[in-house]
């Protein structure tokens, strides 16, 4: 077991002099491409489907297209931030990204209009990705990195709770095109105000306090944790367990329409998901601290395989799938978090950014193929059992993969300790 220096206690100074760029990481992690347009997307596949006559599994494809695109921008972004500024190239992003939404409206004919659209969205998007977001949190926060984090990026449960009967009442009155219509409008009316308002680097704060000082930088260099067996324990063990994630993500509300179910009723059920979500991850930020990272980390990414297993039973119980909602959602909530953490614990924070940037891109390339294999498995079999087989055994097979990681370096330990 690893302890804090206080305990269970939290540290609270930093939250007092960080509440409005911890307020503002939140928003902006909520309206981030990746997110509304991944939590939503279950919502646009019918419609999209009767509107235009695409097949289902090649609607899937969509969402490989836009994590695609996100890959470039992740690329690209860190140069612009360094050229032209954080802030600027945010409130850039956000505009050109509600651009790119009201664009969306006019897609016609062709599928490929559709992943022409995906692809390019988080490209003119970049600046507002979660990562600008994360990188505002890691600034502000030192001894409380991990929950500002969780809390952070909990935006992303909020996202998942609120977006699919967001997009059920706009598509209900105006159509398809509705979602993207209030995707730019948040953009425009929430995400640019809060930007201009909150923004800032940390360098002086509000009463003229200068920063705290960053921890020391120690760890392995990029090559030595390429050439690190748990390295590549960590890469794998996410990856299956991400690909199961987007899965369940994309595929639950078309699954359970399928099983007869209503709109409003799937949407309620998937909005389990994003509630456990939030749960997950602040749970699971407050625990890693204190106990055996790995077991924390096997624990609550096994969870999706029990909702998996209650999705396979075939019930129509909106009580019954509604957990085994939240049961995928406390899992996917913990997911980015457990990475985060692992990384910079098990390999220090000497060469972090290329160690974890090359996760995140390992990550991101699951993200995208899984659709396309979960697209591929429904037009083999017709259904979703394949599908939830294989949700159910990687998350399984990644927790147990977690295990082997081992003890906690020591000298992360202590470097904790001094932080």
């Amino acid at each position: 077991m690893v302890g804090t220096k206080n305990g269970a206690a939290i540290d609270f100074a930093e939250f007092r002099q960080g509440w409005r760029v911890l307020l503002l990481a939140i928003a902006g992690v909520m309206i981030s491409i990746n997110a509304t347009l991944l939590y939503g997307f279950g919502v646009l596949v019918i419609p999209l489907q009767q509107q235009f006559g695409w097949p289902r599994p090649a609607l899937q494809a969509a969402i490989s297209f836009l994590f695609g695109g996100a890959v470039i921008g992740l690329q690209l972004v860190g140069w612009l931030n360094l050229r032209f500024g954080i802030k600027r190239v945010t409130l850039v992003s956000l505009f050109t990204m509600a651009l790119g939404y009201l664009a969306t409206t006019q897609i016609r004919g062709s599928v490929w209009s559709l992943y022409a659209a995906f692809f390019l969205l988080p490209i003119v998007g970049m600046g507002a990705l979660a990562v600008t977001w994360t990188q505002l949190l890691n600034l502000w926060y030192v001894r409380n990195r991990g929950l500002a984090l969780a809390l952070g990026l909990s935006g992303t449960g909020i996202t998942a709770a609120v977006t699919p009967p967001l997009f059920a009442w706009g598509v209900a009155h105006w159509g398809w095109q509705a979602p993207f219509v209030i995707l730019a409008l948040v953009n425009v009316c929430v995400g640019m105000p809060l930007t201009l308002a909150w923004f800032r680097l940390p360098q002086v704060r509000a009463a003229g306090e200068v920063a705290a000082p960053a921890p020391v930088l120690a760890g392995m260099t990029f090559r030595a944790s390429l050439a690190s067996p748990k390295y590549w324990i960590c890469n794998v063990a996410l990856c299956l367990v991400v690909s199961a994630v987007m899965g369940m993500v994309t595929s639950t509300v078309p699954m359970l329409r399928d099983r007869g179910l209503v709109l409003a009723s799937a949407t309620q059920v998937f909005a389990w998901f994003g509630v456990a979500l939030i749960g997950g991850r602040l749970v699971v930020g407050y625990l890693l601290d204190r106990l055996w990272p790995p077991a924390v980390a096997a624990v609550s990414l096994a969870l999706p395989a029990a909702g998996a297993a209650i999705f396979l039973s075939g019930s129509t119980d909106l009580a019954l799938l509604s957990l085994a909602a939240a049961l995928a959602g406390l899992g996917a909530g913990a997911e980015f978090d457990i990475a985060a953490f692992l990384m910079a614990r098990y390999f220090g924070l000497k060469d972090y950014g290329r160690i974890f940037g090359l996760h995140q891109g390992l990550i991101t390339v699951a993200s995208a193929g899984a659709p396309l294999m979960f697209a591929a498995m429904f037009s083999a079999t017709g259904g979703y059992t394949t599908m939830l087989v294989y949700c159910a055994a990687s998350t399984l097979a990644g927790s147990l993969l977690l295990l082997t990681l081992g003890r906690v370096p020591q000298a992360a330990v202590q470097a904790r300790a001094a932080a």
